[in-house]
Order: structure tokens, then C-alpha cells, then sequence
């Protein structure tokens, strides 16, 4: 039972890696790693500061990430998908304009 439980991951994971990759897929990849960073880039900007900060850098990760995983959610055509990464690129854009409007102002009282 083990050996056929063995075999039929590695061939799900032959099939789902291997078998049905193409450009698209690579795409969706450096999506994911770009989405990925946001959360590395917060995590080292908060352990430097010893606090919790959000750097300007998340929202570009963000915007950039959510938008190519848009674009791979359009190509394999998953509604839930593509509700989700729209509706994020729309909230991550919109907190972006947030965070530079308040540094605008900052510098400008500053």
C-alpha cells in the first residue's frame, strides 16, 4: 500500500510539475515569488525596528505580485482566482495611495 501511495504522488506531482508546465505556469511561479517578498520585506523591515512596520516596498510587492497572478488567474480562467486578486490589487493600490499621500504631507509640515 505504501509503494502505490509512492507511486501515485509521484506521478500527481510528475503530472501537475512536469507533464502540464508552460510559459504561463513560469509565469505564475515568479508571481507567487514576487507576492512571497512582500512578506520577507516586512519581516526584515520589523526586526530591524524592533516593531511592526510596513514598509513602502510591501505595497509595491503587492500591487506588482497580485497583478501578474491576476494575469495567470485571467489565462487558466478561475473565477474564484480572479475575484481574489482583483479585489486585493484595488485595496493594495489604494492603501499605496494612502501611504504616499501622508509622506507628502509629512514632508511638506517637515
Amino acid at each position: 500500500m505504501l509503494v502505490e501511495l509512492s507511486q501515485a504522488l509521484g506521478n500527481y506531482l510528475h503530472e501537475v510539475f512536469i507533464a502540464k508546465f508552460q510559459v504561463w505556469v513560469l509565469l505564475g511561479y515568479v508571481a507567487q515569488l514576487m507576492f512571497t517578498m512582500r512578506f520577507l520585506v516586512q519581516w526584515v523591515a520589523s526586526e530591524r525596528a524592533g516593531k511592526m512596520v510596513m514598509p513602502i516596498a510591501f505595497w509595491f510587492f503587492s500591487i506588482g505580485g497580485g497583478l501578474l497572478l491576476l494575469a495567470y488567474a485571467l489565462f487558466i480562467r478561475d473565477p474564484v482566482f480572479i475575484l481574489g486578486q482583483a479585489f486585493g490589487v484595488l485595496v493594495y493600490a489604494r492603501n499605496l495611495y494612502f501611504e504616499l499621500r501622508d509622506r507628502r504631507a509629512a514632508a511638506a509640515t517637515a
